[in-house]
């Protein structure tokens, strides 16, 4: 997020408030509901990906910190920025990770904006984005199975309250 919208939004004065009530005024309809789907304005900064050259991001933290949709939103930034990407989505079981990290009310659907929405194909455990870019989900009570393929990134969700991402760093 570029510096003048940052702050705008951390304007609490009346000013701030006019502004923000004039540049929601000026939008159209769906440009508003379009707005309500943007990570970088509505996440804590604690839950944006770090800055600079990292290979694991991990978030540990409690019940309500947002871990789920830091990570969705993460996997969604990744496939939109990378058509080529191939992303390996990892639960404790398949059951949760669709549960989860895809179906639920953080998940990867019900994160996109209408008509951005990726395909589930559930009979073969993948999401595939209009892009091009694809996700996997994958069990970790089966570890064989990411043996074999080739995966960009990775995110791994867990009921211990820890989130894990990895990406390859940049050259």
């Amino acid at each position: 997020m570029s510096d003048p919208y940052e702050r705008l939004i951390a304007d609490e004065t009346t000013d701030g408030d006019k502004t923000r009530r004039r540049l929601i005024e000026a939008m159209n309809r769906e440009e508003r509901n379009s707005f309500a789907y943007v990570w970088e304005y509505m996440a804590r900064p604690e839950q944006l990906p770090p800055p600079g050259d990292w290979r694991v991001w991990m978030i540990m933290a409690g019940r309500g910190f947002g871990k789920t949709r830091a990570g969705a939103e993460w996997v969604r930034m990744i496939a939109d920025a990378n058509p080529d990407a191939r992303i390996a989505l990892v639960s404790a079981s398949l059951a949760e990770a669709r549960a989860v990290m895809v179906e639920g009310e953080s998940g990867l659907l019900a994160i996109c904006r209408p008509g951005h929405k990726p395909v589930f194909e559930p009979s073969l455990h993948r999401i595939r984005f209009q892009n091009g870019a694809q996700a996997q989900l994958f069990s970790a009570a089966e570890p064989e199975a990411l043996r074999g393929p080739q995966h960009s990134h990775a995110c791994r969700a867990g009921t211990e309250g820890v989130l894990r991402q990895s990406g390859p760093q940049s050259a």
